[in-house]
């Protein structure tokens, strides 16, 4: 495969494709063709192939797509580490102005690259894929549905696909945003509550050529607790007291409220001492303050990590320059 454009070495090129991968041998070279036949003699650019681990021969195939296509880079992490470890091994490498994700399986289209670096040249800063005729089994088209309503409640962004793995960010959002366990999925929302600037624009989709999914069960458990995650880091990382002290202030009326009723009745003459509902009002009390306590620590602790920004290297094996 000839390489479409070829810029000196120093050159950065303007686009950067991130395609993050676990034994998808079979589909590599078809999908670095395509995105070579999409992006020719229009964009600079460059494909980052990041191999998550997998026990097939993808990273032997990226090097002999390498070894024709200098434009091409691999990464190999030493294990399977997950989505999120690829992708960020991918962006710190990634050195384009737009950096383009999708997935290694053939189902997004490289003929729609075109139109999401249109999109952030326009001015956009996230641009997430609506895969609008999805190819995939009912129940899973069911679930989508379900969770693509639940986290445009929750975070405000309306998006229809927001876990599209097929997304172009302009490189600031990717230096800006953090990216750990399965957080990735929800990079549209931390970006737009960080002020950039997020839409969505209609893609193809293909049914899978090769292999079978890994969707499955508890993947859909793990993007529902990520969700309260995002919920939490969007509303209130910079602000915990006022959700722990929202808490805390509930628990300690509480407790407070019943233990004013039993002072009551004690002044009354009742007996209240072998009452369990005085135990359940002490404990509410202390409740209350150790909720307090935590906005207290959750404060500090934002205020002391507010300027810091920290991460370790990704576990890479070996990269092909």
């Amino acid at each position: 495969m000839a390489p479409s454009i070829a810029p000196a070495a120093s050159a950065a090129p303007h686009v950067s494709v991130v395609v993050p991968g676990l034994n998808e041998a079979e589909s590599l070279t078809e999908l670095a063709q395509r995105v070579d036949q999409a992006l020719k003699g229009r964009f600079s650019y460059e494909i980052i192939f990041v191999d998550d681990g997998s026990t097939d021969d993808s990273w032997g195939v990226i090097s002999r797509i390498r070894a024709e296509n200098p434009l091409v880079k691999g990464i190999r992490l030493r294990k399977n580490f997950g989505k999120a470890t690829a992708l960020t091994a991918g962006f710190r490498k990634a050195r384009g102005t737009v950096v383009v994700t999708m997935d290694a399986d053939l189902q997004d289209d490289p003929a729609d690259l075109p139109s999401f670096i249109a999109k952030v040249e326009e001015g956009l800063d996230v641009v997430v894929g609506w895969k609008v005729n999805r190819l995939d089994p009912a129940n899973r088209l069911v679930l989508s549905r379900i969770f693509n309503g639940t986290v445009r409640a929750v975070t405000g962004v309306k998006l229809h696909d927001m876990n599209c793995g097929f997304k172009a960010y302009r490189c600031e959002v990717l230096r800006t945003i953090p990216i750990y366990g399965d957080l990735f999925r929800y990079i549209p929302a931390l970006a737009a509550w960080q002020g950039f600037r997020v839409t969505e624009i209609p893609v193809r989709h293909h049914a899978r050529k090769y292999g079978a999914s890994r969707y499955g069960l508890e993947r859909i458990l793990r993007g529902f607790f990520d969700l309260l995650s995002v919920m939490f880091l969007t509303r209130y990382s910079k602000k915990p007291m006022h959700l722990f002290g929202l808490i805390g202030l509930v628990f300690a009326a509480t407790g407070v409220t019943i233990n004013a009723y039993l002072t009551f009745l004690w002044l009354l003459g009742h007996k209240i001492g072998d009452r369990p509902l005085l135990l359940l009002g002490v404990l509410m009390i202390l409740l209350g303050i150790q909720f307090f306590s935590m906005g207290f620590i959750g404060e500090f602790l934002t205020f002391q990590m507010q300027q810091r920004h920290l991460a370790d290297d990704p576990p890479v094996r070996e990269e092909l320059e």
